[in-house]
Formats: C-alpha cells, sequence, structure tokens
C-alpha cells in the first residue's frame, strides 16, 4: 500500500498548525511571526511560497479551514485560517513522536566526511578549520541573542531550541578542531597510492 504522502509529517506544517492553535491567522501573518520568533532557524521558510504551499496541503486534508476572509482598505484580501479538531490531534502526536524517537535523518556535513578523501589531507584540513571559525561566529550571534531575549523577560521555554542547537554547536566545535588536529599533526592522513591499497585490501571480492 503507497503511503498518503500529502499526510506525512514536516517541520514547516507542524509551525503552520501549532501557529493555528494559538489563534487564527492569515498566512502573512504566520510568516511575520516565525521571522519574530526566530523560528526560521529551526524550519526552512527561505521561500515565502513554502508557506503558502503548506497552507494549501493543510487545507485540502482538512487539518486546518478557512475562517474568514479579511479585506483591509489599500491591502490584498487575507483569508483568515484556523485549526481543526483533526489538526489539532495530529500536531501534538507529531510532537510526541518528534520529542520521543528519534528521526533518521541526512544532513550534508556527515556525508561530506564520508567521502573526505576526494580531498587531500590539507584541503580538508582548511575546510574543516573554516567550519570551526564559522560556527564559533554563530554560536556567539546565538548565545548574545539568548541573552539578550532572556534579559527582557522571555521565559525559557521558548528558548529551548536554541539552547539545543547551542549545545549542539559546541559539540561539533570541539569534534571538528579536534580532526583538524589530528590533520594537522599528521595523525590522520591519506594518500592516492594508500587509498588504492585500501581499496585493494577492503574492495569486494
Amino acid at each position: 500500500m503507497t503511503a498518503d504522502r500529502s499526510r506525512q509529517r514536516s517541520t514547516l506544517a507542524l509551525t503552520v498548525l501549532a501557529l493555528l492553535a494559538e489563534e487564527p491567522m492569515h498566512a502573512y501573518r504566520m510568516h511575520e511571526l516565525i521571522r519574530q520568533r526566530g523560528k526560521d532557524t529551526v524550519v526552512n521558510v527561505a521561500q515565502r511560497n513554502s508557506v503558502y504551499q503548506t497552507i494549501a496541503r493543510l487545507l485540502r486534508i482538512g487539518w486546518i479551514r478557512v475562517q474568514a476572509t479579511q479585506q483591509d482598505p489599500g491591502r490584498p484580501e487575507r483569508v483568515v485560517y484556523e485549526i481543526t479538531p483533526e489538526g489539532r490531534a495530529t500536531a501534538t502526536q507529531w510532537l510526541k513522536d518528534m520529542l520521543g524517537k528519534p528521526a533518521r535523518e541526512f544532513p550534508e556535513f556527515p556525508a561530506a566526511l564520508a567521502y573526505l578523501p576526494l580531498l587531500t589531507p590539507a584541503e580538508a584540513r582548511r575546510q574543516l578549520a573554516a567550519r570551526a571559525e564559522h560556527l564559533r561566529a554563530v554560536l556567539a550571534q546565538s548565545q548574545a541573542a539568548t541573552r539578550g531575549a532572556l534579559a527582557q523577560g522571555l521565559p525559557r521555554l521558548f528558548l529551548v531550541e536554541d539552547e539545543y542547537r547551542q549545545a549542539m554547536m559546541k559539540a561539533e566545535i570541539a569534534w571538528v578542531a579536534g580532526l583538524v588536529r589530528a590533520l594537522q599533526d599528521g595523525e590522520l592522513t591519506w594518500s592516492a597510492q594508500w587509498l588504492r591499497r585500501i581499496a585493494a585490501q577492503f574492495g569486494a571480492t
């Protein structure tokens, strides 16, 4: 039996459902809140159309519905959406599953590490050192934003995803720095000849 792809879980669909669980709103307001609250660091809304596409999908399924249409003077007509009981139940179940069951994900960085020998050890070291430097800058920026939000009285509950991202960045920075040192010291290295020998030794028979 083929799975119904329209009902597949996604972080953006969860975000739309969660926003509508707060109160009915139109698509522009959703996009605005995602950015204002910094949720664009955990869901991909680089393309504004992605929010509208997600809304259309949820509308077809019946997890959200049209509540009203707004017509403000001098502005285009805006459709206000609200969550349905099935949509609320779905969001709750998705959240439980996403919190309790690690998903099988395929980020770019582990894939790049899997093919590290395509570069020379020196090239790999330079790129990894650049990654660590970039991560340090992003981490510092994120930590400053978190401190500012806490200073303004925002409860920690609304910053836990930032705490997680910062913890993951700290761990990655430490690991990447160790890999850079291993490449710098020659503890981790390779050559074309060595790769051919390993391929012959461990290749399929």
